[in-house]
């Protein structure tokens, strides 16, 4: 990617103020990775359908943000294509209920790590059974 002409500090005014839509990763298996999604967020299956390249996805998120959950068709995704970090670090998901999330994604067979504590909130991540990284945050206030 090149680099923009104009440091963007330099009396750059955004035309709107841009928000994240969905975000589209690609994964083994889009039934099983929309179940859990349900299963620990509570989100619905908004589309699914054929997609790119002979491949299917499955929309799984709120009325106003989701997930897109894609695969192709025939030999499918590597394990290379599941590196951590390469090109996507980890999803963000907060949550009103961070302790539930974390005994449901136990309950998933899936392993929450990196605990943290920190103002303004608290967190955890965990990997799908592909090997992508959420992180679960919760803003909510604690009982002291």
């Amino acid at each position: 990617m090149g680099a923009l002409s104009t440091p963007v500090s330099e009396g750059c005014k955004p035309m709107s103020v841009g928000r994240i839509e969905h975000v589209n990763v690609t994964v083994t298996d889009p039934e099983r990775a929309a179940r859990l999604m349900e299963a620990l967020f509570g989100w619905k299956v908004r589309w699914q359908g054929p997609a790119l390249n002979g491949g299917r996805t499955i929309h799984v998120g709120s009325e106003d943000h989701y997930i897109a959950l894609y695969t192709t068709r025939g030999a499918g995704p590597t394990a290379d294509d599941f590196v951590k970090g390469r090109p996507l670090n980890h999803i963000g998901v907060e949550v009103d209920d961070l302790e539930a999330v974390e005994a449901g994604v136990r309950a998933q067979g899936l392993k929450p790590f990196n605990h943290a504590d920190y103002e303004p909130g608290r967190r955890f991540y965990f990997f799908d059974p592909d090997g992508i990284e959420y992180e679960v945050v919760s803003y909510r206030a604690t009982a002291a």
